[in-house]
């Protein structure tokens, strides 16, 4: 292994650790770069690859505000950027390979140019990745993970200094920082943004790498999170996405009894155009979350609420908190809470022991719940994780059969959801134009549907309503309401 500078290297079994009683220090800093950083970064270009979750867009976007107050200017052609940044996803084997396939078609181009390539994010807090690039790409110049990135800048002068490749991984957080900067200049979306209010995750399930890449379940201030929302909202944005492991577990670090439902009715009472929120866990939801929704019509009547699978006994096997009837409950309270609920969910197929039986199961939960879409995923075994030691006697034949039967039965349900909203009129926020079609603006109704309508630049941040035309099942066509039929 190539040795570099080696700050901190990760480790899964002090990630692990969590000690309930300690309180991290919470700061506030205006994060700016030193006059070394601005010289070197004036006029250069960056790019930045994101992999995985919506915390790694957020992550990426403060990344990005960074890399712009150093006077770098950003391009989408990684070929041509000065500096070349992964934020990588730990979740799924693929994602470690898209990156190690990507590494090798820069390569050429990094050492001929000089460029400088950093990586970050959550495959960076596992012991493997890590020691493969140092190994297999010496031009990899930084490697830090999720529980420094307040500290970019520092590692980045420092790896600017060294000769070798610098590696800061901390595998447990430092700190909860405030970022005291314009982090709207940082944002992706001029309209639509991702608000943080908790971090990392407690549950531990047995597949999933979550709890050790992010660390133990911290909770941002209600004032930080309202004071960020009124700030989006005086700046023009026109939604919100509160973002967590596990939202509903927002506060239970506090101790104390305001809860997630407290804190989505105050983000609501900000006055904000329209609310959203991920992930919920089913056993943490309850009625107060319920009856919030239905009660703020800022807050959209979608919800993304992960089963993973239909079967008690893989529930437990998986480490999940909850049985398959105690989840069903939770969709019977809030179907008849908000019963225009847009429901999708989380599948995982071939979960080692899982027998036919225990797929027919994950199949009529689907059907009793009636899901409009879903995330359907191949169980890949993460090295660290206890699902990885599990003994599998199903053959991937068996797998692959039962994870193309069941994205059939979501396709079927998906497209049966979508056509019941041709012919109504829906209101849309209109956030992007159709790369391959620059006539075509495409946006969200309610519901996170995907709708494309005809119309020009002009309507990119409002809120339409439109005459839906067609549904291609993932993805609607439409009208605008007052200009009639356009396709």
């Amino acid at each position: 292994m190539k040795k570099g500078r080696l700050v901190s290297l990760p480790s899964l079994r002090e990630a692990a650790r969590r000690n309930p009683d300690s309180v991290l220090p919470r700061q506030r800093a205006e994060i700016r770069p030193s006059a070394f950083l601005v010289s070197w970064g004036q006029e250069k270009l960056f790019c930045i690859r994101t992999y995985g979750c919506q915390a790694n867009v957020r992550d990426s976007e403060i990344l990005r505000l960074f890399l712009l107050q150093m006077g770098m200017k950003e391009t989408e052609d990684i070929l041509r950027a000065d500096f070349v940044l992964f934020n990588t996803c730990a979740i799924r084997e693929n994602a470690e390979n898209h990156l190690f396939g990507e590494l090798g078609r820069i390569k050429a181009s990094v050492l001929s140019r000089r460029a400088f390539v950093a990586i970050g994010g959550c495959m960076m807090q596992e012991e493997k990745p890590v020691s493969t690039l140092l190994s297999r790409y010496p031009f990899v110049r930084l490697l830090f993970g999720t529980n420094n990135i307040e500290r970019f800048y520092e590692l980045l002068e420092q790896a600017l200094r060294e000769e070798d490749t610098y590696v800061d991984v901390r595998s447990q957080p430092q700190a909860l920082v405030e970022y005291e900067c314009e982090q709207e200049k940082g944002r992706l979306s001029p309209y639509s943004a991702f608000v943080d209010i908790t971090y990392g995750c407690d549950n531990f399930c047995t597949y999933c790498i979550v709890p050790y890449t992010r660390g133990r379940e911290r909770s941002r201030r209600k004032e930080d999170i309202v004071r960020e929302v009124l700030a989006l909202k005086e700046r023009g944005y026109r939604q919100v996405t509160l973002l967590g492991q596990n939202v509903d577990s927002y506060g239970k670090d506090f101790h104390g009894p305001y809860a997630f439902a407290d804190l989505l009715e105050s983000v609501a009472q900000t006055g904000i155009d329209r609310i959203r929120f991920t992930t919920p866990y089913p056993s943490d939801f309850n009625a107060k979350v319920f009856s919030v929704m239905a009660r703020y019509p800022n807050i959209m009547p979608s919800l993304h609420l992960p089963v993973q699978s239909g079967s008690d006994a893989i529930l437990r096997r998986m480490n999940r908190r909850y049985t398959r009837e105690e989840y069903l409950n939770v969709v019977r309270l809030l179907r008849s809470m908000i019963p225009d609920v847009f429901l999708t969910t989380d599948i995982i197929v071939g979960f080692p022991g899982e027998t036919e039986k225990d797929f027919q199961d994950t199949l009529s939960l689907c059907e009793e719940c009636q899901f409009d879409g879903a995330f359907t995923f191949l169980f890949s075994p993460r090295p660290g994780t206890p699902a990885s030691r599990m003994e599998d006697t199903a053959t991937d034949e068996e797998k692959h059969d039962r994870f193309e039967r069941l994205k059939d039965r979501i396709d079927q349900l998906a497209t049966k959801s979508a056509s019941r909203t041709v012919s109504t009129t829906v209101p849309v926020l209109f956030e992007e134009v159709s790369k391959r079609d620059p006539s075509r603006i495409s946006g969200y109704d309610e519901h996170g549907r995907l709708v494309h309508v005809t119309g020009d630049k002009s309507l990119l941040g409002t809120i339409r309503p439109v005459d839906i035309l067609e549904s291609h099942t993932y993805s609607l066509i439409g009208a605008l309401h007052d200009e009639g039929p356009s396709f």
